[in-house]
């Protein structure tokens, strides 16, 4: 008989991991023990050699559905004439100091054998919320502490009852050692005012049938729902929410359902489908008869986000209201989701009608991912429940942290080949939403064991996340905005030598100390070089005129970077400046001529927006990236002929040079062409010049892998038109797919540049 030790490192707590071992330690005659050390699971087996070595081909051939197992390592072989004790399930190990990072396991939307459970009247957990097993269920939301076991969560505090402590200890039954394992009888029961378990489902049905607004306790946190097909309802959740004009995901019972709101693609459907059960952003099919969603939901939008049900509790709501859902984060717009439950009492009173709640506790927030497709290639929007905090690889040693941006707030935690992207808190711009990300960031940094050297921080010295990390008694790194970003998406893809990086977004401190946006850069990961921009153009009012797209399109109009075009006639302005108010328009014409507070800005997304202005889609934003939003939706399947469009050098660099386009554009409205085509006719152009740009800087001897990086790439027309133009010119071009393309990931870029850095001794 042979014995030998094994480890097995990855997500393997909280997955069912350890009594999956002891069905194939068992199923081989094998002897020994299993149990959960420092994060990893770890272990004896004892018996033939040929056995031991199926067994461990078997942990990562045949591993539970939540388990990611990264390596599996089998030490210390010697032989022993008996073993003679079976194989046991251990109780885990006392964590042990400077042991190798912990990978937290996430949230997974409820299995096919739960759901049948839940609908079948014969079962014990026939319509129990709370259902779950070992490939389902609450993870990352629940855990205190590790090693993950039922008495380092949320739910120590509900005791077992003997059936399903039976159901516990028995390594026969899919419940073996799972740790939020509960039913009727002994776990978390739902509230409604004085009103408990089927009777408070009930309530909350009752109400969203009559077009109130619920507040639900979710796994990740309070969530708002409401009739999607009631306008008044979804106008109601607007006004209390202060959320004017953004969309809200719906929530469908099924793929069928969904697959009648929306067109849905093979890799679409897998998304929908997965146990991430991310938002998904769809195109809307045209409908028949009476639309199901109200156009309150997304309006203007020729897409939706939809999304499968998570929990057992979504799926008997949406069982007993047969309709779609509003259902969204249970906040007031720019605040954290809710997760306490006297904290959500105190921030949605004025919005909700009732709150549908229970007594398992939330320890950690996390919002609904978000995910889009543009052809195959798959988009993070938003990296959260499903989804975060699951490693992500980055060639790093030391351990360092990234602390983000302010819009769209991600922090980042890496060590040792891994980094772990902690949840989206929204945007970082007051005390509460500073308080979660101070919370979550001490939170995963306990349950990792990750204590960073250093720690990487965006140039703007008035972003909240700067200001932390420059109070912190680290080695603090600066990181330029579009250098994360770009480093992001190189990182993801184990891009480690010299890279083109195209940064498009709405607005980011470059190292000059000027606004950036339209970046084309020749980095690495430790260091970059501007190579090309867009031209700049004053901001009418700064801020003022990210929220007012008609100041920026006035700035682009009155004061554009001089490259040699000539500015548009006025008679050409004036079929745009005469519908707007007289007097902003000349008192926004005389900050331009005084520079008074109109910082300029070389910003793709601020372009976005002055041409949704000019062509009269939104002089309004109501939330960041509206008029590029509806821009995209406006242009829908329209073809069109190219903008005329510049590209010179300045300085060193090349510039495109957008007056000629503006221009064009305010010519062939003039001239009738319609604004559908108009818009179609902007994202090719923009492709084009990309095109150019990159094909200048190759020229000029840039890497011929180009990382694209920065929220313009959301959009799924630019995105598909800037890969295709760069392929033609048989260019390697990388997105990213995992990390979010936008703000979100810029901490993990961060944290890629902090890593090289310090590799290079810098």
């Amino acid at each position: 008989m042979t014995v030998r030790r094994f480890r097995v490192e990855g997500i393997v707590q909280g997955v069912g991991f350890r009594p999956f071992v002891y069905r194939t330690a068992s199923a081989l005659g094998l002897e020994g023990w299993v149990a959960n050390v420092n994060g990893h699971v770890e272990g004896e087996v004892a018996g033939p050699p040929q056995a031991i070595d199926e067994f461990a081909v078997r942990l990562r051939a045949d591993a539970p559905l939540l388990a990611r197992v990264r390596r599996v390592r089998l030490t210390g072989a010697e032989a022993r004439p008996a073993y003679g004790r079976g194989f046991r399930v251990r109780h885990s190990a006392p964590e042990k100091a400077g042991a190798a990072p912990r990978e937290i396991p996430p949230d997974a939307a409820i299995c096919g054998a739960c759901l049948a459970e839940l609908r079948d009247p014969r079962d014990r957990r026939h319509r129990y919320p709370f259902i779950n097993c070992t490939d389902c269920g609450p993870r990352a939301t629940i855990i205190e502490d590790l090693p993950y076991d039922r008495i380092r969560t949320t739910m120590r505090r509900f005791p077992l009852c003997p059936r399903c402590a039976a159901e516990y200890a028995d390594p026969a039954d899919r419940r073996f050692h799972a740790e939020p394992v509960a039913c009727p009888d002994c776990g978390p029961r739902l509230a409604w005012e004085d009103l408990r378990g089927e009777e408070a489902l009930q309530a909350a049905v009752k109400a969203v049938a009559a077009g109130g607004i619920v507040a639900l306790k979710g796994m990740g946190g309070y969530q708002l729902v409401c009739d999607a097909g009631d306008p008044a309802a979804v106008s109601r959740l607007r006004r209390r929410k202060h959320r004017p004009a953004k969309p809200f995901a719906v929530m469908v019972r099924d793929l069928p359902a969904a697959a009648r709101l929306a067109r849905i693609g093979a890799g679409e459907e897998r998304a929908l489908t997965s146990l991430e059960r991310p938002v998904v952003l769809l195109a809307r099919r045209r409908a028949h008869g009476a639309d199901p969603l109200a156009r309150e939901v997304h309006p203007g939008l020729a897409t939706v986000g939809l999304f499968l049900p998570t929990t057992g509790l979504h799926h008997l709501l949406l069982d007993e209201l047969a309709r779609p859902l509003v259902v969204t984060s249970g906040n007031l717009t720019n605040e954290p989701i809710a997760i306490d439950d006297a904290e959500a009492r105190r921030a949605l009173a004025g919005v909700a009608d009732g709150f549908l709640t229970h007594d398992r506790p939330v320890r950690s927030r996390y919002d609904d991912s978000v995910v889009q497709f543009a052809g195959r290639t798959r988009i993070t929007v938003r990296r959260a429940r499903g989804l975060a905090p699951a490693p992500l690889p980055l060639a790093v040693s030391a351990p360092v942290a990234g602390a983000g941006a302010q819009l769209k707030h991600t922090f980042t935690l890496a060590a040792e080949g891994r980094a772990h992207l902690g949840p989206h808190l929204g945007d970082l711009a007051d005390a509460p939403a500073h308080d979660a990300f101070l919370a979550s960031y001490a939170h995963l940094k306990h349950l990792t064991g990750i204590e960073p050297v250093a720690l990487a921080h965006d140039l703007h010295p008035g972003y909240l996340s700067t200001q932390w990390a420059r109070a912190q008694e680290l080695r603090r790194i600066p990181v330029q905005h579009h250098h994360a970003h770009v480093a992001a998406c190189a990182a993801e893809h184990g891009v480690h030598g010299p890279f083109t990086g195209v940064a498009y977004d709405g607005l980011g401190l470059g190292d000059d100390g000027t606004l950036w946006g339209g970046e084309i850069l020749v980095a690495d990961l430790s260091g970059y070089r501007r190579v090309g921009r867009f031209a700049t153009a004053p901001l009418p009012g700064g801020d003022a005129a990210v929220r007012h797209p008609s100041r920026t399109a006035l700035g682009h109009l009155f004061g554009a970077e001089t490259l040699g075009s000539p500015h548009p006639y006025p008679w050409l302005t004036r079929h745009f400046t005469d519908r707007l108010d007289p007097a902003e328009v000349a008192a926004v014409r005389a900050m331009v001529a005084r520079d008074v507070n109109c910082p300029r800005a070389s910003s793709a997304g601020r372009l976005f927006d002055a041409v949704a202005a000019l062509l009269g889609v939104c002089d309004r934003a109501g939330y960041e990236g509206e008029a590029a939003v509806l821009l995209e939706a406006v242009a829908g399947a329209e073809h069109a002929a190219a903008l005329d469009r510049r590209v010179v050098r300045v300085r060193g660099l090349w510039v495109y040079d957008s007056t000629p386009t503006l221009a064009d554009i305010l010519r062939r409205r003039l001239d009738g062409e319609p604004v559908s085509r108009l818009a179609a006719a902007f994202h090719l152009t923009l492709g084009m010049v990309t095109a150019e740009l990159v094909a200048r800087a190759v020229d000029d001897g840039a890497p011929r892998t180009v990382c694209l990086g920065g929220g313009c790439f959301v959009n799924r027309r630019l995105l598909t038109e800037v890969k295709r133009r760069l392929h033609a010119q048989g260019l390697r071009v990388l997105v990213g797919g995992q990390v979010p393309v936008g703000d979100g990931g810029i901490s993990y870029g961060q944290a890629a540049v902090a890593a090289a850095r310090l590799a290079r001794k810098e």
